[in-house]
């Protein structure tokens, strides 16, 4: 089965250039998997323009975003599994949605090939705005 994850980047990247916005990813650069410029990290993490002017081959894959953009005048490839994308917004008014991080060798994600838990640990569901 398919990531939810992944529909709901694609959705976000959409209505962002649909809407003249700037689509951005936050990523955990140090997740297993993450091929990104390191010089630019800045905490573990890094913020990537992903708009089609500014990036080239952009694939969100079933498993990695992956895409070739210019880092100090040299194009790199991008690989970004799904699992280290914490926030996908418009850089203009920071609207999007973010992902919750998941412990170290977690792969899965929500949506992702674990079934869900019968009884899961004495917290519900809870949501919170986004700014």
């Amino acid at each position: 089965m398919t990531p939810i994850k992944l529909y709901l980047m694609r959705a976000v990247h959409d209505w962002a250039v649909d809407n003249r916005f700037t689509p951005q990813v936050l990523v955990d650069a140090t997740a297993a998997g993450v091929k990104v410029p390191m010089n630019y990290v800045q905490d573990g993490r890094i913020v990537l323009n992903v708009h089609p002017r500014s990036v080239e081959q952009l694939e969100f894959g079933d498993d990695a975003l992956r895409f070739s953009a210019r880092f100090g005048a040299q194009s790199q490839r991008v690989e970004i599994p799904h699992a280290a994308v914490l926030a996908i917004y418009a850089r203009e008014n920071s609207q999007g949605i973010t992902f919750p991080e998941l412990p170290a060798g977690d792969d899965k994600g929500p949506g992702g090939d674990s079934p869900p838990n019968d009884n899961p640990p004495g917290k519900g569901p809870s949501l919170r705005v986004v700014k």
